[in-house]
């Protein structure tokens, strides 16, 4: 009978772990919404626009957060995966830095009209 109720635990175990994973992953949605409807807001008040714009980025900067590391599972993975995904990160910011610094010279802007 011991051996019976040995594995009914252990399952019982694994169902609770499961459903505490999915009620973090309704608070976390909920949380997500809530900062959609704050970041929605933010943008009617009548504030300077510097500080609604950096009021936008770093609510969106905390959304991304949350999105990689629960909805990914960087939070469960390696380090080295987070490490490898953050570089690969830096890498696509520094190029779309780059191409706004080319594209935005004087220089790459078309000519409207042949000169003379």
């Amino acid at each position: 009978m011991s051996t019976e109720s040995q594995p009914a635990a252990h399952g019982g175990d694994h169902h609770a772990a499961e459903d505490n994973k999915f009620q973090i992953y309704v608070k976390i949605a909920m949380l997500l919404a809530v900062i959609t409807g704050i970041e929605i807001v933010i943008i009617f008040f009548p504030w300077a626009k510097w500080l609604i714009v950096t009021s936008l980025v770093v609510l969106s900067v905390v959304k991304f957060l949350y999105v990689i590391f629960y909805f990914m599972h960087l939070r469960w993975d390696k380090a080295f995966c987070t490490v490898l995904f953050f570089i690969g990160m830096i890498m696509a910011g520094g190029t779309v830095w780059a191409l706004m610094a080319i594209f935005g010279a004087a220089d790459s802007v078309p000519l409207t009209s042949l000169p003379q």
